[in-house]
């Protein structure tokens, strides 16, 4: 009998071992959840949202214009931004007259509030690297700025594809 109690808690052992592992495979790898924290994603997102983010498909595919991604601040790595990609490599994109230019057409954004203030110069986004812009262009730290610019593809963590607090779960994409 006290053998198998023994044999019983090592299976138990075993099985969460093996749960962690594969947790921890499935954060590290497919996916994981990450929490809003500010208002430059306005209306898309909110302050306390928390989203699903899909960390496989860049490692297969290319961020597209569009994607809400999640990615790693370049003035400090510690930190993690959330914007919406305007341009991808060898896009001419600029700002003048509150108007988003992308490719000498204007952007039509349903998912904006406010007029873009503030102009962008026409620019080639370089290869390998994106440019980035807030759903709330006007109190957004985005690819306008220096110290952000366009951000490199490897330093992309995910696309954000659902919003899964609060209830009801909501796909962002």
């Amino acid at each position: 009998m006290e053998g198998k109690k023994k044999g019983e808690i090592r299976e138990w052992v075993e099985s969460i071992f093996i749960a962690i592992i594969i947790a921890i495979a499935i954060k590290a790898f497919i996916f994981e959840t990450i929490l809003v924290e500010g208002y430059s994603m306005l209306p898309t997102l909110h302050d306390r949202d928390r989203l699903a983010v899909n960390k496989i498909g860049y490692h297969i595919g290319e961020p597209a214009r569009g994607d809400i991604v999640v990615f790693k601040y370049p003035g400090d790595p510690k930190l993690i931004f959330i914007k919406r990609v305007i341009g991808i490599e060898g896009d001419r994109v600029e700002i003048k007259n509150h108007r988003v230019i992308v490719n000498g057409e204007e952007l039509k954004e349903d998912y904006i509030l406010e007029m873009t203030l503030g102009e962008y110069p026409e620019t080639v986004v370089p290869k390998d690297r994106v440019f980035v812009l807030g759903d709330n262009r006007n109190d957004s730290r985005d690819s306008r700025y220096p110290d952000v610019g366009f951000i490199s593809v490897k330093n992309i963590r995910g696309k954000a594809f659902a919003r899964i607090w609060p209830l009801p779960m909501e796909i962002i994409d």
